[in-house]
């Protein structure tokens, strides 16, 4: 087990500032990508210094991580908004029950379509993205070790053909090895969708207790995906991905926020027995294989 923290290891981060400006810059010019080696302490100027790998990076390990977004200011203000609703739905709806409420809460719109969020997005997988679906994934403490997440890979039952999609997963509290942060395999994305079956462990939080067989997967080269709150990870819909039990006495929440390319297009329903309703929030829908929908919030 690895984790993915400072100068650790060889991957990426991203630094609030400067970056942002020159990130904006580049989006401005066709096929413009960015990224940044990873530091542990500098200077912004330092930490701000672009490069064309990030997407080479993003496409040879299936992921970026800690990547700064919401300051600890801001983050206090949509936890605050998320522990009402949380107040008002209950804890064993938020666990994985929240889908789709970037619809009718203006908080949710905010965070998933934040300017910098879709900056990022927008770097990774190109001019044009829309917005599938919001989903909140909260764990609570756990003293009987229970409740995790298997290996899957998002994109395998969506329905959408190509398999094509992005997940953003964006911290609402601190997520750690202790309360049961993600875990990813590096470069497990390219080899295409794999086996899922029912999972025989209790405690899947998986919606259909989907998982993918221990014979396919490489326990020993997953790293732990260490985020604080209002940082926020993306990865590849085909990567291998999975989560141990919360051990803490601290919850655990994030927001998953799924993009996709508008030439996807959706050709059973999904999980849920639904079509989709994605927006377009970057670019156009030059295909039109989904039905217009409207923003509920504008963008900020």
């Amino acid at each position: 087990m690895r984790t993915l923290r400072g100068v650790s290891s060889a991957w990426f981060r991203f630094w609030t500032g400067s970056f942002w400006s020159n990130l904006e810059n580049g989006l401005r010019k066709k096929d413009s990508r960015y990224s940044l080696y990873t530091v542990h302490h500098c200077s912004r100027k330092e930490c701000t210094m672009p490069v064309d790998s990030m997407v080479e990076t993003y496409e040879t390990q299936g992921f970026l991580t800690e990547v700064d977004v919401f300051s600890e200011n801001e983050i206090g203000h949509f936890r605050a908004l998320f522990d009402d609703l949380e107040a008002r739905e209950g804890k064993e709806k938020c666990q994985i029950g929240l889908q789709g409420r970037h619809f009718d809460e203006a908080f949710i719109w905010q965070l998933a379509t934040d300017k910098r969020v879709l900056d990022i997005i927008q770097t990774v997988m190109g001019d044009n993205v829309m917005l599938l679906s919001t989903h909140f994934f909260c764990k609570y403490p756990d003293p009987e070790a229970k409740i995790f997440v298997a290996w899957h890979q998002d994109i395998t039952y969506w329905g959408l053909k190509p398999p094509i999609a992005h997940t953003a997963w964006i911290a609402i509290d601190d997520a750690d090895v202790e309360n049961g942060c993600m875990r990813f395999i590096p470069g497990s994305h390219k080899n295409g969708i794999a086996v899922h079956d029912k999972s025989s462990r209790e405690g899947n939080l998986l919606s259909i207790n989907q998982e993918i067989p221990d014979d396919y997967v490489d326990d020993s080269a997953a790293v732990d995906i260490v985020l604080r709150a209002g940082q926020m990870s993306v990865h590849d819909g085909q990567l291998f991905h999975a989560s141990n039990p919360n051990r803490s006495n601290r919850r655990r929440c994030g927001l998953t926020v799924r993009f996709i390319p508008p030439h996807v297009k959706q050709t059973t329903l999904n999980s849920h027995k639904q079509s989709w309703q994605p927006v377009v929030l970057r670019g156009e829908d030059q295909f039109g294989h989904f039905p217009k929908v409207g923003m509920p919030f504008p963008l900020s």
